[in-house]
């Protein structure tokens, strides 16, 4: 069913290709950013410039139409079905600490906040796996346990962890306060389709680099589902999911590259063959998620007509996928 959706940084990289999948499915979407759309985008979707860390700003753009008609069509006063939160700095270090931790948690604050008085029953907020405490620690960190799932405590160490923290802890509350759904995503590395070249050749050719990422990534498209998903399936409260693919990164046997890489580190559980260690087990059980863009299959696309390609996968330890070998 087509439902009225308000996405908050949908300029940016994955923010453009989650509004991309929720257009091919069908729903009306308005951008809030500080930026605008690309031109392929901006012809379907409108964006209003706001500053989300200005409580006015969003409690006015959430208030908003949809569309710019001349006359305008459709009455004021109905609250959007859902909000999709992925403004905000991506990193760390883009602006001073101070600044990164008060536009990201204040930001958050005002989007559920916002919701929550205007009668938006359907939260999605934006976290980052980086709250597990490795990406951006002093040092080098393991993780305390392998699959890495939601259950596991976290405290991580750096501002923009930490501010994603804060705001999933907002999240809670209001959850609790007001029993509307809030579903938090703690996203991965995001992969876009023409960068698969660029990452996974370096995530293979050198996996011990890539514990910061936890050896796991998530597809922007499938990220598009999974915020589909996520507006779709009502009743679950406050729930945190793990945004990532299938698969590790490293074109290596999850057992073997976690035994090498984190040998002091316990496993909780029997993981898959390949299985990505920070898991999504969760959002594949509760909102019905289906893998759709398996990094090996994409890369293959991306670099088939490249003479290297074969050469380059043929030192890959296991075949395209478990039960698919590259093609002769």
């Amino acid at each position: 069913m087509s439902k009225r959706i308000i996405v908050t940084g949908g300029s940016g990289l994955a923010g453009r290709h989650v509004i991309a999948y929720l257009i091919q499915r069908g729903h009306q979407v308005l951008n809030l950013d500080l930026a605008p759309l690309p031109e392929n985008l901006a012809r379907h979707v409108h964006s209003i410039r706001v500053d989300l860390s200005d409580a006015g700003h969003v409690f006015s753009a959430f208030s908003s139409h949809f569309r710019l008609t001349q006359p305008f069509r459709e009455p004021l006063g109905r609250p959007a079905d859902a909000v999709i939160h992925f403004a905000g700095y991506a990193r760390n270090m883009l602006a001073p600490d101070n600044e990164t931790f008060r536009v990201n948690t204040l930001s958050t604050y005002n989007v559920v906040e916002a919701a929550c008085k205007l009668g938006i029953t359907k939260v999605v907020l934006a976290s980052s796996v980086c709250v597990y405490g490795v990406t951006f620690a002093e040092g080098d960190v393991d993780f305390p346990s392998f699959p890495v799932d939601e259950e596991l405590d976290v405290n991580p160490t750096d501002v923009y962890s930490i501010g994603k923290l804060c705001g999933e802890r907002v999240a809670r509350g209001y959850t609790q306060k007001y029993g509307i759904d809030i579903y938090v995503l703690r996203i991965g590395a995001v992969i876009c389709p023409d960068d698969y070249a660029q990452h996974f050749e370096r995530y293979v050719r050198s996996p011990s680099d890539w514990k910061v990422h936890g050896w796991s990534y998530i597809d922007a498209r499938d990220l598009g589902q999974m915020c589909d998903l996520s507006v779709a399936v009502d009743g679950l409260g406050f729930q945190i999911f793990n945004a990532t693919n299938d698969e590790n990164t490293s074109g290596l046997d999850t057992k073997t590259l976690l035994e090498r890489e984190c040998p002091r580190t316990a496993f909780s559980r029997q993981m898959g063959l390949t299985e990505a260690p920070i898991s999504n087990r969760k959002i594949k059980e509760l909102l019905g998620f289906k893998e759709e863009y398996n990094w090996r299959k994409c890369y293959k696309l991306e670099k088939e007509s490249n003479g290297p390609f074969r050469a380059f996968m043929g030192k890959l330890a296991l075949p395209l996928s478990e039960d698919d070998a590259l093609d002769d």
